[in-house]
């Protein structure tokens, strides 16, 4: 015997309220005969009620509240057994942690809002292992494949540039690190998946040779371009998280930060991917769209268990004492079932 919902027996403090409450109520009964004269004679005038029906009336309405407070914790008893097929897809995410993601066009800042869509498409994830390759001006895979989706957000939401000793922007790095993170777990080739999400400005390395690679490997992999080409300062954080200046070049010129279109659409590209050009916010939802109908390898068979349910019976029990509750008459001379009444 277990309960699925066992925080609702804890309704069941409720019951000695009852029982007070209903103690009181026969208790003031009885003062207010004992004030209207002599207690013998008033219960003499008051016959025809029976006070022994009215207490298993009120029995009957504690038990059907016990019963139906049991009946919401859900009782299990039995099991069954069944195998379950899974379908699954590895996908890296490979996020850029450099300081030009702090920039604000894209609210709250390109890198926040990067994170949070991110923990949002994991979060429409079941059987897909994740994992998580940060990058600046070198890369690191923060978080290896796994299946704790929690963890993964976990590793995300503790990401900032601070993170990356080295600045700068690598994303042929990035992608190299992704690839070795597949090679590692010896996954099939058609079932390995990375989403870029950078500004593209790409200082060092050479991305699309890292590209080529992935392709050769069977690697897609989707990108997002988070930015305008127009361009927006980078800005710099004082000790208390405000605003204290923009970054600037040897000239003193403000710095901004463009977005590189051209460099994410040819990765795309050479990966059989797509990209994807993110305005007001990220949207993974159309490369979740496109993700969603590639094929998945398909994992060993697992036997889940599942419990049988049996809150019918409590709230059977429940249904029935308070029919009895309402078909019983605390009337004497009376026949006991209101049923016969007319």
């Amino acid at each position: 015997m277990r309960f699925a919902a066992p925080h609702f027996l804890y309704l069941l403090w409720i019951i000695p309220f009852f029982i007070v409450f209903y103690l009181v109520v026969f208790r003031q009964k009885h003062r207010a005969k004992a004030v209207i004269g002599d207690l013998d004679l008033v219960e003499k005038m008051c016959d025809k009620t029976n006070y022994r029906i009215q207490r298993i009336k009120v029995l009957f309405m504690i038990l059907a509240i016990s019963f139906v407070v049991t009946a919401l914790a859900r009782p299990q008893y039995g099991t069954r057994f069944e195998s379950v097929k899974r379908r699954s897809l590895d996908i890296i995410f490979i996020l850029d942690i450099s300081k030009s993601m702090l920039a604000q066009d894209v609210k709250p800042s390109r890198l926040e809002r990067a994170k949070l869509e991110i923990s949002s498409f994991i979060d429409r994830l079941s059987d897909d292992r994740v994992g998580i390759c940060a990058f600046a001006g070198d890369a690191h895979v923060v978080c290896p494949l796994t299946l704790d989706y929690a963890t993964a957000k976990l590793f995300l939401e503790i990401l900032t540039p601070e993170a990356m000793p080295k600045p700068g922007t690598n994303i042929g790095a990035a992608i190299k690190k992704a690839i070795n993170a597949f090679v590692e777990v010896e996954v099939e080739e058609k079932y390995k998946v990375c989403i870029l999400i950078t500004d593209g400005e790409n200082l060092t390395g050479d991305p699309l040779e890292a590209a080529k690679e992935a392709a050769q490997k069977g690697i897609r992999i989707y990108t997002v371009g988070v930015g305008t080409s127009a361009g927006e300062p980078i800005p710099i954080y004082d000790e208390n998280g405000n605003i204290q200046g923009y970054k600037r070049d040897k000239e003193n010129n403000i710095v901004m930060s463009k977005l590189d279109e051209v460099t994410l659409q040819k990765i795309a590209l050479i990966t059989n991917a797509k990209y994807l050009r993110a305005s007001e916010k990220i949207g993974l939802d159309k490369i979740y769209s496109a993700i969603s109908r590639l094929a998945r390898r398909e994992l060993k068979a697992q036997f889940s268990v599942h419990y049988e349910d049996r809150f019918q019976y409590p709230l059977g029990l429940a249904i029935l004492c308070l029919v009895l509750e309402a078909l019983l008459s605390d009337r004497k001379g009376y026949i006991r079932l209101r049923l016969w009444r007319k």
